[in-house]
This record gives C-alpha cells, sequence and structure tokens, in this order.
C-alpha cells in the first residue's frame, strides 16, 4: 500500500527536527533557532485560543493541529533551563518522544488530505448511478440564522415530531436551555393534530411541564390556523420559578390555579403594613366569573398558616379579594376603649372595635329610619356586659337618655347602671320600663315641635322637644319567659320595636340566644334586626348557622365557627409526651371576639376593652341626660313614673281579687287590664302550674 506523500513529508519534517529542538538550547542558548521554535509555540497557543472562542464545529480537530508546535516550544523551554543536557539525558528524551507523537498522530496530514489514494493493486470501481437524495423538508433555503439551522437540524434527527418542521427557533436570553419553536406542518394544508407535549419534551429531553404548546394567529407576512403551533421549551425558567418565584408566579401557581384556594385569581400587587404588622394580598377575577370563590382552609395552608390561628381575613368586593395575613392574630389583641372612640359623630357612628383585617368596626345610635335598636348575643363569659357598657357609653356621650333593666344583677351592670337615668334589677322593674316606653310613644306622639307641628323624631332635624331614650334589656330571654310577667314583657317590647324608632325610643336587647324557639318572636327578632347593627360573640360551633339563620343571614354568607383560642400552639409536644410532662393550660382569649352585621355578611370583629376594674367614669359624660319635665308629668299622670323597684302596687296588674276567701290583699300579676295603653296580656302565656289555676278560675268564675 502506498504511503500518502503527506504523511511522508511530516514523518520526515519530525524525524530531522528532533535532533535540533534537543541540540540547540543545550549548543547556542541563543540561538535564532530558539527564537523561532518559542515563537511557533506562542503561535499554537493562540491557534487554541481562536478555535476554543470559536462557535464553529471542528474544536477538537483544531487543537490537535497547533499541539505540535505548542509542545515543541514546551521542550525547548524545558531544555533550555535544565543543566546539561538534564538528569538521564532529559532533553534528548523529550525530543524524541515529541518526534514519536507526531509520527503516530500525524496531525497536518491526517486533518487536511480528504481521503487516502487507493491500493494499486485495486481496481477500480464501476461507476454507478446513484439517486438523487428527497430533500429533507427541514432543509428551508429561507435564509434562517445559525440558532434555527442547528434546532431544525436536531428536529429532523428526532423524527420531526407531529409531523411538523422548525420556521424559526428563538433562544431565551439568559436561559441557556430554554427557546421558542415556531412550527408549520411538513405537509401543506394539513393541520398539526398530533404534536404533544410528551413529544417536544422526549426531542428536548426535559420534563413534560417543561414544555407549553399555543396556537398562532395569523399576522402579517405569516400564516396561522391549525397548521402552525407555537411551542415553548422552558426548563431554566420553570426551575428558577420553583426555586425563586416572582409574587405574580406564586400566586398563580399555588393560589389561582384550577382547584387552588381563589380559583381563577390574578395577582395584583403585595403591600406591607409595619406598623401594624399586617401583610396584605389584593387580587381579582375577571368579571365574567363571577363572584371570587375562597376556600379559606386551603388558602391558610398556601400561606403557611391554620385558619384556627385567627391570621387570615379575606375581604371580597365584587371582583377583588383582599387577603389580610397577621404576624400574630388581631383577635388576641386587646384593643382599650377611649372616649373618643366612644365619641359618635355627625352621622351618629361610633368605634365599636376592630375588624379582622384592622379596620374599625363601627355601631351606630339612631338610622335613617329613627332611632336604633340593638342586638348583643354572647354566651356566659363572651363578653356581653362589656359589650353593652360600650354601647351605652356611645349612647350617653352623644346626649341619649339610657335606661338599663337586667334580669338579674352583676357586678359590671350595677357600675353601668350609675351612669344611667334609671337602672333596675328583675323582670318586674324590665315591664315597668317596657310599660313607660310605649307610653312615651304616646305622649311623643303628640308634643309639638318648635315649629307647632308634630313629626317623626329625626336628629338631623331643629327643634326636636325631647331627647332620645336608649333602653337596655339585658338577659331578656329570662325576664320573658318569667311566670308572671314574661307574655307582657314580649308583647310590650314587639311594640317598641314596631313603633319605637319613629318616637326616638330605641330598645337594645342582650343574652344568651335570638332563637324563637328559646322565646323570641319572629317580629321582635325581624324588627330589631333591620333597624340595628347585630353583634354576636363567640357563639358555640354548632350554634354558629343556626344563630345566623335567625338574623337572616343567606346560607352562603354564613361564616365558620370562631377558633376556640387564638393562641399559637406551643411547640414541643412530641418532646412533653416522651417526657411524660403535662400539656401547658389553653389560654381562649377569645372575650369580645364575634362578628359584626352590618350588611349582608357578617365581619369577624374584636370588640374594645372597657376596664371595670379601674373604673368607667371617664367613659361617660359628667351629666346623666334624663326625660323633659313634660314627659315626666305625662307618665306620672298615668301612674307610670315611680320608684320601679317597689313591690307591685295595687291594681298595677289588673283588678283586685275578692277577699272574701280571706287571702292576704297580694295583687295579682298576669291578667285584667294595664295602666300605660298596653294589649291584654296573652292567654296562651301559661308557663306555671300557678297560672294554670288561676286561669282556670278566671274562667269558671270562682
Amino acid at each position: 500500500m502506498s504511503v500518502p506523500r503527506s504523511v511522508a513529508l511530516e514523518r520526515t519534517l519530525y524525524t530531522l527536527a528532533a535532533p535540533v529542538l534537543a541540540a540547540a538550547p543545550n549548543l547556542y542558548p541563543d540561538n535564532p533557532v530558539n527564537t523561532a521554535i518559542q515563537l511557533a509555540g506562542v503561535a499554537g497557543a493562540g491557534g487554541w485560543y481562536l478555535a476554543y472562542k470559536s462557535d464553529e464545529a471542528g474544536t477538537g480537530r483544531k487543537f490537535l493541529r497547533w499541539s505540535p508546535l505548542v509542545f515543541a516550544a514546551a521542550v525547548d523551554v524545558a531544555a533550555k533551563n535544565t543543566i546539561g543536557w538534564g538528569p538521564w539525558c532529559m532533553d534528548a528524551l523529550l525530543a524524541a518522544g515529541w518526534a514519536a507523537a507526531g509520527l503516530l498522530v500525524m496531525p497536518f496530514s491526517r486533518h487536511t488530505r480528504r481521503s487516502h489514494r487507493p491500493a494499486l493493486a485495486a481496481p477500480a470501481p464501476a461507476p454507478q448511478l446513484q439517486p438523487s437524495p428527497e430533500p429533507s423538508p427541514v432543509q428551508l433555503d429561507d435564509g434562517a440564522d445559525h440558532f434555527t439551522r442547528q434546532v431544525r437540524q436536531l428536529w429532523e434527527n428526532r423524527g420531526l415530531p407531529g409531523r411538523t418542521i422548525v420556521i424559526k427557533a428563538t433562544p431565551h436570553p439568559g436561559m441557556p436551555h430554554d427557546l421558542s419553536l415556531l412550527l408549520r406542518a411538513s405537509e401543506a394544508g394539513r393541520p398539526i393534530t398530533g404534536l404533544k407535549e410528551e413529544d417536544v419534551a422526549a426531542a428536548f429531553e426535559v420534563d413534560v411541564t417543561d414544555v407549553r404548546i399555543e396556537d398562532v394567529a395569523r399576522q402579517h407576512g405569516r400564516g396561522g390556523g391549525p397548521g402552525w403551533k407555537e411551542v415553548h421549551v422552558t426548563p431554566d425558567a420553570n426551575e428558577r420559578r420553583r426555586k425563586a418565584p416572582t409574587a405574580h408566579e406564586w400566586w398563580a401557581d399555588r393560589i389561582g390555579c384550577d382547584g387552588g384556594p381563589v380559583p381563577g385569581s390574578v395577582f395584583v400587587e403585595k403591600v406591607r403594613d409595619a406598623r401594624r404588622k399586617v401583610t396584605h394580598y389584593v387580587a381579582r377575577v375577571p368579571d365574567e366569573m363571577g363572584e371570587p370563590r375562597v376556600n379559606l382552609h386551603a388558602l391558610a395552608a398556601a400561606l403557611k398558616t391554620k385558619y384556627d390561628e385567627g391570621r387570615l381575613f379575606v375581604t371580597v368586593d365584587g371582583s377583588q379579594v383582599l387577603v389580610s395575613l397577621w404576624d400574630t392574630s388581631p383577635l388576641a389583641q386587646v384593643f382599650p376603649a377611649t372616649r373618643e372612640l366612644l365619641t359618635p359623630d355627625a352621622d351618629g357612628r361610633w368605634v365599636t372595635g376592630y375588624l379582622g383585617n384592622g379596620q374599625p368596626a363601627r355601631n351606630r345610635v339612631y338610622t335613617d329610619r329613627g332611632a336604633a335598636h340593638g342586638i348583643f348575643v354572647a354566651p356566659s363569659g363572651g363578653g356581653k356586659t362589656q359589650l353593652m357598657g360600650l354601647h351605652v357609653a356611645a349612647d350617653a356621650l352623644w346626649g341619649a337618655v339610657v335606661m338599663l333593666a337586667t334580669e338579674a344583677p352583676d357586678e359590671k351592670t350595677a357600675a353601668l347602671g350609675k351612669h344611667t337615668a334609671r337602672y333596675g334589677v328583675g323582670a318586674l322593674y324590665m315591664i315597668r320600663l317596657l310599660r313607660a316606653m310605649v307610653a312615651l310613644m304616646e305622649i311623643r306622639g303628640e308634643m309639638p315641635w318648635e315649629d307647632g307641628q308634630v313629626h317623626e323624631w329625626d336628629p338631623t332635624r331643629p327643634g326636636c322637644p325631647y331627647r332620645m331614650l336608649s333602653a337596655y334589656l339585658d338577659e331578656f330571654l329570662s325576664a320573658a319567659r318569667h311566670g308572671d310577667y314574661g307574655a307582657e314583657i314580649m308583647d310590650l317590647a314587639e311594640l317598641v320595636s314596631v313603633k319605637g324608632r319613629k318616637y326616638g325610643v330605641g330598645l337594645k336587647v342582650a343574652g344568651q340566644s335570638i332563637y324563637v324557639q328559646d322565646g323570641f318572636t319572629q317580629l321582635l327578632c325581624e324588627n330589631l334586626r333591620d333597624n340595628c347593627i347585630p353583634v354576636v360573640l363567640k357563639v358555640a360551633p354548632k350554634k354558629v348557622t343556626d344563630m345566623f339563620k335567625a338574623l337572616g343571614i343567606a346560607p352562603e354568607h354564613i361564616p365558620d365557627p370562631l377558633p376556640r383560642s387564638f393562641s399559637p400552639e406551643e411547640k414541643g409536644r412530641i418532646e412533653r409526651i416522651m417526657r411524660g410532662e403535662p400539656e401547658p393550660p389553653a389560654d381562649s382569649n377569645t372575650g369580645g371576639a364575634g362578628w359584626i352585621v352590618e350588611g349582608k355578611q357578617p365581619e369577624v370583629l374584636r370588640t374594645l376593652f372597657m376596664d371595670f376594674k379601674a373604673g368607667i367614669d371617664g367613659y361617660f359624660p359628667d351629666t346623666i341626660a334624663t326625660l323633659t319635665d313634660y314627659e315626666i308629668r305625662e307618665l306620672e299622670a298615668r301612674d307610670l313614673w315611680f320608684d320601679w323597684t317597689e313591690p307591685p302596687r295595687p291594681g298595677e296588674f289588673g283588678p283586685e281579687p275578692d277577699d272574701e276567701d280571706g287571702d292576704d290583699g297580694a295583687p295579682k300579676k298576669g291578667g285584667g287590664k294595664r295602666r300605660g295603653g298596653s294589649k291584654p296580656a296573652r292567654r296562651d302565656a301559661v308557663t306555671s302550674p300557678r297560672q294554670a289555676l288561676e286561669a282556670i278560675k278566671n274562667l269558671s268564675g270562682v
């Protein structure tokens, strides 16, 4: 076999150059030959650098071509810096090794010649006609850039997934592995139907989640429709999104996704209130989706909290959603009451407490329809008396006449009673107060104003001859179930709830329930609800639904029960179990926490705290408002204004019974005609054996 001429020439050059390479630095250190060898090595190193920086293929082949010059310079420098020929004649051995490597590899001749010459004895092959190869559909002659051509080659090597061709490939800046593809069906007029994310992911060796296929809208100069697709391959962007997402990306992936806590919502902004230690997230949903749907428990989990901690509150306003995440539950905080907060403004509104989102929760002393009524519902220890004290102070600061009656005495109501025009205990006191209220409606209905006319009560109209009267009935249902006075108490309360607002008479009812089955009538509940802003505190979880149904709240707006405690659970329970230690005592801290129902949807709030132990005089005005002299004279004329703590007066609750049987002369209670214009007691109000016996005697005439 003949040796190619370039191979023979290169071998000869290596053989002749090896002795020179070894001898030159030892015989003539300053010889120009050494300088030439070192310059050649520098040139070879420059060739390496250019090959490294080039984007073209064949970098390794270029490194191999320049390697003889670089290694020759290295051998020359090593021989020049050794003493003599070096140990064991190292200079000669290095030169010989350099020549041997060149003879074996032959970088110049091997990488420059196109092909070896055929063997001399081999016959020349007969020429044959080769069929012309079919043009590849990806080899489009459209002047595409180098990146697009590379992607087209890869796409063809992968078998043209989905029978598509690459029209344009665009790399994503800063993302080495991310790109976008504009694809077209390989056959004109055929839609792309078989292309799936799995096909693209397999072609580029990425996860399926890193591929997104989109439709292509038609543009000027470019087609569109079902025969075109745009593909985004984004492994780097998705990796960055998983590790360090932006606020918009985090919301879209965790909150607004399908099946998420607020599906379909789009993040708008995030606002941090450092002073109040709360973070607000604002989002919105498209108008066509209607009102946002919020899963509070799933939202709490996404925000790395628990719903029971009381740190998360959501406010829906049309298509917008406000998510407020507090560092610590605002319902566990104490908001001290102040005279400034309790003083009503020009519209009769004052601050009752603070909502879960931090807004002041306001109640009112009057409405646009007249005097405001009130409903306070809370179990024992729920903060009902505290709440009632706030309302009493607000009414007094506004200048109203305040009267208080409670079914059973306690320390706090007695302290409040010192700041009211009248205060008493028991069902008897309550019925006398209600009789006076009913009579006042009649009296005020005939009192002329400054213009000489009679008007319905309106705090915005000047010339009113009387003050608003606000009467508080604590433990109302207990009094309404009283055997002797309960029926009349309920009847009078109904009457005041219907007509009292027109005469400046407000009825404030406090108790542990507003259920009809517990004694509340439907009429009384509806009248109070429509003319007040009810406050419900700390209701047992099983009663929440029924309680708000009784208040007329729609089922979709009935809130979830409040947690038993707003204090975070102490960590280390497993360690305590392992050590056999008891659990720390639970801190309920939910007194004064509940809901205020001003609109159609209850809002969570924490009421202000009135410190009874420190004294409550500072919350009230210096003078106590009372009824006018005219009103008192009219009540006295009706025998309704006296010391209501007295025992029942003769004839106060009906005609005296016959004394033939030697009775002790005590007046009979519960029947007959009553003073003050009230209607007769209901005959069906028989709640004790004594009443049943008296009813039988009345019917039989004995």
